[in-house]
């Protein structure tokens, strides 16, 4: 259970962050004014707070995990939100990432 719940907070974390990050970019380079600009920076800042809820204590541990799994998501995030279409060395590439997060997340360690 303990995977799946972090598992899912890395999604929750992805969204929040991507999601922010593309709402400040689509209200300042896109023009759409401070409204989604504000949106983002709220996003922003609830992605700081999913990141504590990790089951996992070791801050750094967490967020060189979830570099991975941020590399994965903004490739999705394009895909849906920007009609990107990753190439075959992105895909690639992204599910090394998702390796690596499952390395390091996942690997049994001694207790």
């Amino acid at each position: 259970m303990t995977v799946v719940r972090s598992i899912l907070l890395f999604v929750l974390a992805a969204l929040t962050e991507i999601g922010g990050a593309w709402l400040v970019w689509q209200g300042v380079r896109e023009h759409k004014g401070w409204i989604w600009v504000g949106a983002g920076v709220v996003a922003l800042g609830v992605y700081g707070f999913v990141a504590t809820l990790q089951p996992d204590a070791n801050f750094g541990r967490i967020l060189a995990a979830y570099g991975g799994v941020f590399v994965a998501g903004s490739l999705l995030w394009a895909m849906a939100m920007d009609g990107f279409h990753p190439d075959r060395w992105d895909v690639t590439g992204a599910t090394i990432c998702l390796l690596g997060v499952a390395i390091i997340m996942y690997a049994p360690r001694p207790a």
